[in-house]
């Protein structure tokens, strides 16, 4: 009888703690999901519950609220550093970076309360860093409507923050007081892995779960050829194990994959393509958005143990290789500067889709696509996953940027670029490059009206800098970044991102009248300028006509134009 009572009072025991810890996901059987407020006291009632979890915070978001970060480690430390030192696989996890996607919140929270519980085993080779909720303001957006193509839940965030920026184009220029505190987290954790968790857009299919990984061969020969041959695969593997069908993200629309289906490029805008710049794996699980959310929370959960799982098999092999990568960056010379699909090569996959038809529109009266789910298949598909690097760069020695440009010096310190400043005015022989031309978007992107199409003509000049200016030396472990950000021909590079236009601008000028009689004087000391002049008006019919592009023409030429006009403030050394 007594034992009876003590199963009887274990088994009540486990009801209630339970119940204790079940998320809004759970209690609503899986069609809400939790809210800002709710998430953040759950993961603090782990932390006070368990000495595996501790959360912290990393200042505050466009918000005003402050981003935090939940660490897991079975052996109760707390410490990225030491994490490193004992060879421990850092995974980072971000959630709800698009809050009206909030797969990755509610899943992270169960995975987290289960591994914490012992309802997983967690292994003591890997440690979790887990940012419960990136973009709070969206979040706290709260609607019903704003994901239309969405199956569930019955309300969510928005995808704006609270500047209304797209936080997954913010990661290399950081606009949003989001993407600084990211950029802490990051370099705090160092992670070995990085998945960011979403849900798609686009075509229907039937496959729940698709998985953008970084692009491979933008992470060089080294860590590219493991994560695309060993790692990926196992991750397939392991999910397939778990019943559900892993596909590559998928990137078009509508129509016949068939046609062209190529890997998405993820520009360092984005947190895959962030990540790379630092040589660590990065992965978006995107689940797809017109399945049950129970369904895609899952996924999402079982994505996550896998990640664990095949971590903690491979934790040798994934720290020896990145440290062989970050290493070979240091000493590389050359670098692309774009990339573009080599469709000489491809990997076959099985896309498991849907027949897609035509049918009359209730709305339009016209012709409209559909996919009949009636007319399921399974295919094997070419998918173009192999980019080849192209406009080679040439490392310098050393990148000089003025003080000046303090926007720019705040967004490399928070990647941890390592700086030096000089500590007397110095004169410099460096290589300058100064804009010949460029196009300005007319339309704004997130915040931003984008330089591309940029020309450049370079030559070595002698730089006055002064004290206190900034020296960049590469060959550290922040060169891919360096190459990313400073070098004009970039995807993503500060300048294509308008951190410099001011430079565009000329700001001294002249009166024609006075300028007329300086020129005249300036062009008989110094006849080879006037032979320039007559030269090129003999060639140019337009040009001859026009007085005030003559007179520009001398200007230009002359010590009474600004050296700082249409030169680009970083120099090389």
């Amino acid at each position: 009888m007594k034992k009876l009572l003590l199963l009887l009072q274990l088994f009540m025991f486990q009801q209630l703690f339970a119940q204790k810890w079940q998320t809004v996901f759970e209690q609503s059987a899986g069609k809400q999901t939790v809210t800002y407020e709710e998430c953040i006291r759950y993961y603090t009632a782990l932390d006070a519950a368990f000495p595996t979890i501790q959360i912290k915070e990393f200042g505050l978001t466009d918000a005003g609220y402050p981003l935090h970060l939940v660490l897991f480690s079975n052996d109760k430390t707390h410490d990225p550093s030491i994490w490193h030192k004992k060879n421990k696989l850092v995974i980072m996890i971000n959630n709800g970076i698009h809050p009206g996607e909030p797969d990755g919140i509610d899943a992270s929270m169960m995975f987290l309360r289960d591994l914490a519980t012992g309802k997983i085993k967690a292994p003591d080779n890997v440690v979790l860093g887990i940012i419960p909720v990136y973009n709070i303001g969206g979040s706290l957006n709260r609607n019903s409507f704003s994901r239309v193509n969405q199956n569930g839940p019955e309300s969510y965030g928005f995808r704006g923050n609270a500047q209304n920026l797209d936080l997954n184009r913010d990661f290399i220029k950081n606009d949003s007081r989001n993407a600084k505190g990211f950029a802490k987290i990051f370099h705090y954790l160092n992670p070995d892995i990085l998945v960011d968790n979403h849900v798609s857009d686009g075509a229907d299919y039937q496959h729940t779960m698709t998985l953008l990984t970084s692009q491979h061969n933008k992470l060089g020969p080294i860590m590219g050829a493991y994560l695309h041959d060993v790692f990926e695969p196992s991750l397939y593997k392991g999910m397939e194990q778990k019943n559900w069908n892993l596909i590559p993200y998928v990137s078009f629309e509508g129509g016949n994959p068939e046609r062209n289906w190529t890997a998405f490029y993820d520009a360092p805008r984005y947190s895959s393509g962030y990540a790379a710049l630092f040589q660590t794996m990065a992965f978006m699980p995107e689940t797809h958005m017109l399945k049950p959310y129970d369904q895609r929370v899952k996924s999402t959960y079982d994505l996550m143990q896998t990640f664990l799982e095949e971590g903690s098999k491979q934790v040798v092999a994934i720290k020896a290789t990145r440290k062989k990568a970050i290493d070979a960056v240091k000493q590389q010379q050359e670098f692309p500067q774009t990339y573009r699909v080599d469709t000489t090569r491809f990997d076959q996959i099985k896309f498991m889709g849907y027949t897609s038809a035509q049918k009359i529109s209730e709305v339009t009266g016209m012709n409209r696509m559909y996919y009949d789910r009636s007319k399921p298949y399974t295919k094997e598909i070419r998918y173009y996953n192999y980019f080849t690097g192209e406009q080679l760069v040439s490392k310098p020695k050393a990148y000089i940027i003025p003080q000046g440009w303090h926007e720019v010096i705040d967004r490399l310190a928070i990647n941890n670029v390592e700086m030096q400043r000089l500590k007397k005015d110095t004169v410099i022989e460096v290589e300058v490059s100064r804009i010949t031309d460029y196009r300005t978007a007319t339309r704004s992107f997130e915040k931003h009206y984008r330089q591309s199409g940029i020309r450049v003509s370079q030559q070595k000049e002698n730089i006055r800098f002064l004290k206190g200016d900034y020296v960049i030396y590469t060959g550290q472990a922040a060169d891919r970044f360096l190459i990313e950000t400073l070098e004009i021909g970039t995807d993503d590079s500060y300048f294509s991102w308008n951190f410099f236009d001011a430079i565009l601008q000329q700001k001294e000028g002249y009166s024609n009248y006075r300028w007329e009689d300086v020129a005249a004087t300036y062009l008989q000391a110094h006849p080879e300028i006037r032979a320039e002049l007559e030269a090129k008006k003999k060639t140019d019919e337009k040009f001859a006509a026009s007085a005030n592009a003559q007179l520009d023409f001398v200007y230009k030429r002359s010590p009474y134009y600004e050296p700082a006009h249409m030169r680009y403030p970083v120099f090389r050394l």
